[in-house]
Protein backbone atom coordinates (compact mmCIF):
# COMPACT_ATOMS: atom_id res chain seq x y z
CA UNK A 1 0.00 0.00 0.00
CA UNK A 2 1.15 3.59 -0.52
CA UNK A 3 -0.11 7.08 1.13
CA UNK A 4 -3.65 7.47 0.64
CA UNK A 5 -5.12 10.15 -2.20
CA UNK A 6 -1.43 9.37 -4.05
CA UNK A 7 -1.14 7.85 -7.37
CA UNK A 8 1.65 6.62 -9.27
CA UNK A 9 2.99 5.49 -12.42
CA UNK A 10 6.58 4.31 -14.22
CA UNK A 11 6.98 3.10 -17.89
CA UNK A 12 9.68 2.60 -20.25
CA UNK A 13 9.38 5.75 -22.36
CA UNK A 14 12.28 4.51 -24.83
CA UNK A 15 14.32 7.52 -23.19
CA UNK A 16 17.23 4.79 -22.87
CA UNK A 17 19.21 2.15 -25.10
CA UNK A 18 17.91 -0.13 -22.83
CA UNK A 19 14.30 -1.02 -22.41
CA UNK A 20 13.99 -0.47 -18.31
CA UNK A 21 11.67 1.94 -17.46
CA UNK A 22 12.64 5.69 -17.65
CA UNK A 23 9.77 8.03 -17.16
CA UNK A 24 7.75 8.47 -14.09
CA UNK A 25 5.01 10.35 -12.36
CA UNK A 26 3.48 11.38 -9.34
CA UNK A 27 0.07 12.43 -8.78
CA UNK A 28 -1.16 13.82 -5.11
CA UNK A 29 -4.49 14.96 -3.93
CA UNK A 30 -6.09 18.07 -4.29
CA UNK A 31 -5.11 20.78 -1.89
CA UNK A 32 -1.61 19.21 -0.82
CA UNK A 33 1.50 21.39 0.00
CA UNK A 34 4.60 20.74 -1.39
CA UNK A 35 7.74 22.13 -0.35
CA UNK A 36 11.26 21.12 -2.21
CA UNK A 37 15.14 21.45 -1.68
CA UNK A 38 17.24 21.99 -4.13
CA UNK A 39 20.98 21.55 -5.85
CA UNK A 40 23.00 24.53 -4.55
CA UNK A 41 25.60 24.36 -7.38
CA UNK A 42 25.31 27.26 -9.95
CA UNK A 43 25.35 25.02 -12.73
CA UNK A 44 22.10 24.24 -12.59
CA UNK A 45 19.12 22.18 -15.01
CA UNK A 46 16.36 24.38 -16.59
CA UNK A 47 13.79 22.13 -14.75
CA UNK A 48 15.59 22.84 -11.30
CA UNK A 49 14.86 26.43 -11.54
CA UNK A 50 11.13 25.55 -13.12
CA UNK A 51 10.41 23.68 -9.74
CA UNK A 52 11.55 25.98 -7.88
CA UNK A 53 9.83 28.79 -9.13
CA UNK A 54 6.63 26.75 -9.60
CA UNK A 55 6.56 25.66 -5.97
CA UNK A 56 7.63 29.28 -4.47
CA UNK A 57 4.32 30.50 -6.38
CA UNK A 58 2.02 27.59 -5.59
CA UNK A 59 3.32 25.31 -2.91
CA UNK A 60 -0.05 24.64 -1.96
CA UNK A 61 -1.28 23.59 -5.42
CA UNK A 62 1.27 21.55 -6.73
CA UNK A 63 0.04 18.04 -7.84
CA UNK A 64 1.86 16.18 -10.03
CA UNK A 65 5.55 15.52 -10.84
CA UNK A 66 6.89 14.24 -13.92
CA UNK A 67 10.05 12.34 -13.70
CA UNK A 68 12.32 11.33 -16.49
CA UNK A 69 15.62 9.32 -16.13
CA UNK A 70 18.52 8.85 -19.39
CA UNK A 71 19.34 12.34 -19.89
CA UNK A 72 19.70 15.53 -17.33
CA UNK A 73 18.51 17.72 -19.50
CA UNK A 74 21.36 20.21 -17.94
CA UNK A 75 23.93 22.58 -19.71
CA UNK A 76 21.30 22.35 -22.87
CA UNK A 77 20.97 25.77 -23.63
CA UNK A 78 17.39 27.22 -24.30
CA UNK A 79 16.47 24.06 -25.34
CA UNK A 80 16.63 22.52 -21.74
CA UNK A 81 13.46 25.01 -20.12
CA UNK A 82 11.72 24.79 -23.73
CA UNK A 83 11.19 20.86 -23.13
CA UNK A 84 10.26 21.30 -19.53
CA UNK A 85 7.86 23.56 -20.18
CA UNK A 86 6.53 21.47 -23.13
CA UNK A 87 6.34 18.18 -21.04
CA UNK A 88 4.65 20.12 -18.01
CA UNK A 89 2.53 21.73 -19.89
CA UNK A 90 1.47 18.56 -21.51
CA UNK A 91 1.16 16.37 -18.61
CA UNK A 92 -1.10 19.11 -16.96
CA UNK A 93 -3.69 19.05 -19.70
CA UNK A 94 -3.86 15.12 -19.73
CA UNK A 95 -4.98 15.60 -15.61
CA UNK A 96 -6.98 18.07 -16.30
CA UNK A 97 -4.62 20.72 -14.27
CA UNK A 98 -2.98 24.36 -14.39
CA UNK A 99 0.67 23.92 -16.26
CA UNK A 100 1.99 25.67 -12.98
CA UNK A 101 0.71 22.43 -10.65
CA UNK A 102 3.05 19.93 -12.65
CA UNK A 103 6.47 19.68 -11.68
CA UNK A 104 9.34 18.07 -13.80
CA UNK A 105 12.54 16.50 -12.62
CA UNK A 106 15.22 15.13 -15.32
CA UNK A 107 18.48 12.63 -14.32
CA UNK A 108 21.22 11.47 -16.50
CA UNK A 109 23.84 12.28 -18.99
CA UNK A 110 24.52 16.12 -18.53
CA UNK A 111 24.48 18.21 -21.44
CA UNK A 112 22.14 15.35 -23.43
CA UNK A 113 18.36 16.82 -24.27
CA UNK A 114 15.14 14.69 -23.28
CA UNK A 115 14.24 12.80 -26.55
CA UNK A 116 10.84 14.79 -26.53
CA UNK A 117 9.10 13.07 -28.88
CA UNK A 118 9.29 9.80 -27.47
CA UNK A 119 8.65 11.62 -23.54
CA UNK A 120 5.61 12.97 -25.24
CA UNK A 121 4.18 10.01 -27.15
CA UNK A 122 4.36 8.09 -24.44
CA UNK A 123 2.73 10.43 -22.15
CA UNK A 124 -1.11 9.32 -22.40
CA UNK A 125 0.11 5.94 -21.49
CA UNK A 126 1.88 7.13 -18.25
CA UNK A 127 -1.37 8.88 -16.94
CA UNK A 128 -3.46 5.59 -18.21
CA UNK A 129 -1.06 3.76 -15.93
CA UNK A 130 -1.12 5.66 -12.48
CA UNK A 131 -2.37 3.59 -9.51
CA UNK A 132 -2.31 3.90 -5.96
CA UNK A 133 -0.09 0.58 -5.88
CA UNK A 134 2.92 1.69 -8.70
CA UNK A 135 5.09 3.52 -6.75
CA UNK A 136 7.62 0.90 -7.18
CA UNK A 137 7.84 1.48 -10.76
CA UNK A 138 8.32 5.20 -10.50
CA UNK A 139 10.89 4.12 -7.56
CA UNK A 140 12.56 1.82 -10.46
CA UNK A 141 11.84 4.74 -13.76
CA UNK A 142 14.46 7.17 -12.02
CA UNK A 143 17.09 5.08 -12.02
CA UNK A 144 20.49 5.46 -13.89
CA UNK A 145 23.45 3.94 -12.44
CA UNK A 146 21.92 2.31 -9.11
CA UNK A 147 21.93 -0.42 -8.80
CA UNK A 148 18.73 -1.03 -6.57
CA UNK A 149 15.44 0.77 -6.63
CA UNK A 150 15.39 2.66 -3.31
CA UNK A 151 11.75 2.96 -1.66
CA UNK A 152 10.54 3.05 1.82
CA UNK A 153 7.35 2.99 3.59
CA UNK A 154 6.07 3.33 6.63
CA UNK A 155 2.77 3.30 8.64
CA UNK A 156 1.44 4.32 11.53
CA UNK A 157 -2.03 4.59 13.69
CA UNK A 158 -3.18 7.34 15.27
CA UNK A 159 -6.93 7.47 16.92
CA UNK A 160 -7.89 4.43 14.85
CA UNK A 161 -6.56 5.87 11.49
CA UNK A 162 -4.08 4.04 9.08
CA UNK A 163 -0.93 6.46 8.52
CA UNK A 164 1.56 6.57 5.16
CA UNK A 165 4.95 7.85 4.63
CA UNK A 166 6.61 7.05 1.46
CA UNK A 167 9.78 7.52 0.16
CA UNK A 168 11.59 7.17 -3.01
CA UNK A 169 15.04 8.44 -3.78
CA UNK A 170 17.36 7.37 -6.76
CA UNK A 171 21.91 7.95 -6.49
CA UNK A 172 24.69 6.52 -6.75
CA UNK A 173 27.26 8.79 -7.31
CA UNK A 174 28.04 12.60 -7.45
CA UNK A 175 26.75 12.05 -3.63
CA UNK A 176 27.45 15.14 -1.32
CA UNK A 177 24.58 17.43 -1.49
CA UNK A 178 23.71 20.83 -0.12
CA UNK A 179 20.13 21.25 0.46
CA UNK A 180 19.18 18.14 -1.37
CA UNK A 181 19.98 14.51 -2.85
CA UNK A 182 20.33 13.10 -6.68
CA UNK A 183 16.44 12.83 -6.34
CA UNK A 184 14.07 12.06 -3.20
CA UNK A 185 10.39 12.18 -3.71
CA UNK A 186 8.29 12.24 -0.20
CA UNK A 187 4.64 11.50 0.03
CA UNK A 188 2.76 11.88 3.36
CA UNK A 189 -0.90 11.20 3.66
CA UNK A 190 -1.63 13.62 5.81
CA UNK A 191 -2.47 17.77 5.76
CA UNK A 192 0.21 19.57 7.15
CA UNK A 193 0.57 23.49 7.07
CA UNK A 194 3.10 24.52 4.56
CA UNK A 195 5.31 26.69 6.78
CA UNK A 196 5.07 23.96 9.58
CA UNK A 197 5.77 21.02 6.39
CA UNK A 198 8.50 23.39 5.35
CA UNK A 199 10.60 23.13 8.44
CA UNK A 200 9.84 19.87 8.99
CA UNK A 201 11.39 18.36 5.68
CA UNK A 202 14.39 21.12 5.87
CA UNK A 203 15.28 19.36 9.18
CA UNK A 204 14.75 16.02 7.62
CA UNK A 205 17.12 16.78 4.76
CA UNK A 206 19.69 18.08 7.58
CA UNK A 207 20.12 14.74 9.06
CA UNK A 208 19.93 12.30 6.09
CA UNK A 209 20.24 13.63 2.50
CA UNK A 210 22.98 16.60 4.03
CA UNK A 211 24.52 13.82 6.17
CA UNK A 212 26.23 11.23 3.16
CA UNK A 213 28.99 11.10 0.91
CA UNK A 214 29.71 8.59 -2.01
CA UNK A 215 32.17 10.73 -3.66
CA UNK A 216 31.96 14.08 -3.04
CA UNK A 217 30.25 15.87 -5.98
CA UNK A 218 26.76 17.22 -5.91
CA UNK A 219 25.15 17.42 -9.23
CA UNK A 220 23.30 20.08 -11.23
CA UNK A 221 19.82 18.42 -10.65
CA UNK A 222 19.97 17.48 -7.20
CA UNK A 223 15.86 17.76 -6.02
CA UNK A 224 14.43 16.65 -2.89
CA UNK A 225 10.85 17.34 -3.03
CA UNK A 226 7.41 16.74 -0.54
CA UNK A 227 4.13 16.43 -0.78
CA UNK A 228 1.07 16.16 1.99
CA UNK A 229 -2.07 15.85 1.28
CA UNK A 230 -5.17 14.37 3.61
CA UNK A 231 -6.99 14.97 6.63
CA UNK A 232 -5.77 17.02 9.23
CA UNK A 233 -5.25 15.18 12.87
CA UNK A 234 -4.08 16.94 16.30
CA UNK A 235 -1.15 18.93 16.33
CA UNK A 236 -0.01 16.40 19.60
CA UNK A 237 0.48 13.93 17.29
CA UNK A 238 2.95 15.95 14.70
CA UNK A 239 6.23 14.63 16.65
CA UNK A 240 4.73 11.44 15.46
CA UNK A 241 4.86 12.53 11.86
CA UNK A 242 8.36 14.50 12.26
CA UNK A 243 9.95 11.20 13.56
CA UNK A 244 8.35 9.13 10.77
CA UNK A 245 9.97 11.66 8.22
CA UNK A 246 13.22 11.77 9.33
CA UNK A 247 13.33 7.88 9.77
CA UNK A 248 12.04 7.50 5.68
CA UNK A 249 14.89 10.38 4.86
CA UNK A 250 17.71 8.51 6.79
CA UNK A 251 16.86 5.13 5.60
CA UNK A 252 16.82 6.51 1.58
CA UNK A 253 19.83 8.48 2.38
CA UNK A 254 21.74 5.33 3.50
CA UNK A 255 20.20 3.44 0.83
CA UNK A 256 21.92 5.79 -1.59
CA UNK A 257 25.34 5.70 0.05
CA UNK A 258 25.07 1.92 0.33
CA UNK A 259 24.56 1.75 -3.14
CA UNK A 260 27.84 3.71 -4.14
CA UNK A 261 29.21 3.12 -6.98
CA UNK A 262 31.98 0.50 -6.78
CA UNK A 263 30.74 0.19 -3.01
CA UNK A 264 31.50 -2.45 -1.19
CA UNK A 265 30.11 -1.14 2.76
CA UNK A 266 28.63 1.50 4.36
CA UNK A 267 30.47 3.68 6.85
CA UNK A 268 28.80 5.11 9.56
CA UNK A 269 30.50 8.12 11.47
CA UNK A 270 29.02 8.62 14.75
CA UNK A 271 30.48 11.85 15.91
CA UNK A 272 29.59 12.80 20.17
CA UNK A 273 30.20 15.21 22.75
CA UNK A 274 30.58 18.41 20.42
CA UNK A 275 29.43 21.76 21.27
CA UNK A 276 26.51 21.59 19.06
CA UNK A 277 24.78 19.40 16.75
CA UNK A 278 25.78 21.83 13.57
CA UNK A 279 29.85 20.74 14.96
CA UNK A 280 29.24 17.45 15.51
CA UNK A 281 27.94 16.71 12.15
CA UNK A 282 30.45 19.06 10.43
CA UNK A 283 33.08 16.55 11.99
CA UNK A 284 31.01 13.44 10.87
CA UNK A 285 30.92 14.66 7.09
CA UNK A 286 33.98 15.70 7.11
CA UNK A 287 35.16 12.15 7.73
CA UNK A 288 32.74 9.99 5.89
CA UNK A 289 33.51 12.29 2.61
CA UNK A 290 37.64 11.97 3.54
CA UNK A 291 38.75 10.04 -0.06
CA UNK A 292 42.14 8.88 2.28
CA UNK A 293 39.69 7.10 4.72
CA UNK A 294 37.55 5.98 2.21
CA UNK A 295 40.28 4.23 0.80
CA UNK A 296 41.56 3.03 3.75
CA UNK A 297 38.41 1.24 4.57
CA UNK A 298 38.78 -0.16 1.34
CA UNK A 299 42.04 -1.87 1.95
CA UNK A 300 40.86 -2.92 5.66
CA UNK A 301 43.53 -0.68 6.84
CA UNK A 302 43.10 0.70 10.17
CA UNK A 303 44.95 3.79 9.41
CA UNK A 304 43.28 5.63 12.46
CA UNK A 305 45.49 8.89 11.74
CA UNK A 306 43.15 9.57 8.72
CA UNK A 307 40.35 9.85 10.78
CA UNK A 308 41.84 12.29 13.74
CA UNK A 309 42.83 14.18 10.29
CA UNK A 310 39.82 14.68 8.36
CA UNK A 311 38.60 15.67 12.57
CA UNK A 312 41.24 18.25 12.12
CA UNK A 313 40.40 19.89 9.13
CA UNK A 314 36.63 19.85 9.52
CA UNK A 315 37.18 23.57 10.72
CA UNK A 316 35.36 22.85 14.04
CA UNK A 317 37.86 23.31 17.03
CA UNK A 318 38.46 20.80 19.73
CA UNK A 319 40.96 19.15 22.07
CA UNK A 320 42.47 16.28 21.00
CA UNK A 321 43.20 15.41 24.53
CA UNK A 322 39.54 15.24 25.26
CA UNK A 323 38.84 12.52 22.09
CA UNK A 324 37.97 9.32 22.11
CA UNK A 325 38.53 6.98 18.98
CA UNK A 326 36.84 3.94 18.47
CA UNK A 327 36.61 1.50 14.95
CA UNK A 328 33.83 -0.87 15.72
CA UNK A 329 33.92 -1.93 19.45
CA UNK A 330 37.95 -1.01 19.07
CA UNK A 331 39.25 1.90 20.71
CA UNK A 332 42.44 3.57 19.29
CA UNK A 333 42.11 6.94 21.45
CA UNK A 334 41.41 7.10 25.34
CA UNK A 335 41.51 11.04 26.07
CA UNK A 336 43.65 11.17 23.15
CA UNK A 337 46.11 8.88 24.11
CA UNK A 338 47.18 6.00 21.73
CA UNK A 339 46.27 2.86 23.46
CA UNK A 340 47.41 -0.82 22.34
CA UNK A 341 45.27 -2.08 20.04
CA UNK A 342 45.86 -5.39 17.88
CA UNK A 343 45.92 -3.77 13.78
CA UNK A 344 45.00 -7.51 12.55
CA UNK A 345 41.78 -8.24 14.80
CA UNK A 346 40.93 -4.60 13.36
CA UNK A 347 41.69 -5.22 9.31
CA UNK A 348 39.55 -8.24 10.14
CA UNK A 349 36.56 -6.74 11.65
CA UNK A 350 36.82 -4.05 8.32
CA UNK A 351 37.09 -7.30 5.83
CA UNK A 352 33.88 -9.10 7.64
CA UNK A 353 31.65 -5.44 6.62
CA UNK A 354 32.65 -6.17 2.49
CA UNK A 355 30.35 -7.15 0.52
CA UNK A 356 29.93 -11.04 -0.20
CA UNK A 357 32.60 -11.85 2.06
CA UNK A 358 30.45 -12.75 5.69
CA UNK A 359 27.21 -12.80 6.64
CA UNK A 360 27.00 -9.93 8.49
CA UNK A 361 26.15 -6.24 9.01
CA UNK A 362 27.78 -4.57 5.91
CA UNK A 363 28.43 -1.06 7.95
CA UNK A 364 31.72 0.04 9.02
CA UNK A 365 31.40 2.24 12.35
CA UNK A 366 33.46 4.95 13.28
CA UNK A 367 33.09 6.50 16.89
CA UNK A 368 35.03 10.07 17.82
CA UNK A 369 33.71 11.54 21.18
CA UNK A 370 35.18 14.83 21.66
CA UNK A 371 33.96 15.19 25.55
CA UNK A 372 33.16 18.82 24.89
CA UNK A 373 29.62 19.19 24.98
CA UNK A 374 26.00 17.54 24.15
CA UNK A 375 26.41 18.07 20.57
CA UNK A 376 25.43 14.66 18.43
CA UNK A 377 26.07 13.83 14.42
CA UNK A 378 25.53 10.90 12.12
CA UNK A 379 26.81 10.80 8.80
CA UNK A 380 27.09 8.36 5.73
CA UNK A 381 29.46 7.27 3.45
CA UNK A 382 31.33 3.98 1.74
CA UNK A 383 34.55 2.88 1.00
CA UNK A 384 36.39 3.88 -2.42
CA UNK A 385 37.46 1.35 -4.51
CA UNK A 386 38.77 0.60 -7.78
CA UNK A 387 35.46 -0.14 -9.18
CA UNK A 388 34.74 3.15 -8.49
CA UNK A 389 37.32 4.92 -10.96
CA UNK A 390 36.46 2.44 -13.35
CA UNK A 391 32.28 2.99 -13.91
CA UNK A 392 33.12 6.58 -14.10
CA UNK A 393 36.15 6.28 -16.67
CA UNK A 394 33.80 4.57 -18.75
CA UNK A 395 30.50 6.91 -18.30
CA UNK A 396 29.87 9.75 -20.39
CA UNK A 397 28.88 13.10 -18.72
Amino acid sequence: MTPKGFYFSGISAGLKDSRKKDLGLILAPENSKCTGLFTQSTVRASCVDLCEQRISKAGNLIRAILINSGQANACTGDFGLRDSLKATSEVANLLGLNKDQVLICSTGIIGVPIPMSNLISNLPTLVDKLSNNNSSDVAEAILTTDLTIKRILIETEIEGRRIRILGIAKGSGMIYPNMATMLSFLACDVEIEKNIWDSMIKEAARISFNAISVDGDTSTNDSFIAINGGNKIDSQYMPIIKEGINIVCQRLAMAIVRDGEGANCLVEVKVDGARNDFDALKIARKISNSSLVKAAIHGCDPNWGRIISAAGSSGVEFNLNDVDLFIGEYQILNSGRLIQFDKEEISLYLRSKMKGKYLVSDTVEIMIDLNSGEGIGRSWGCDLSKRYVEINSEYTT
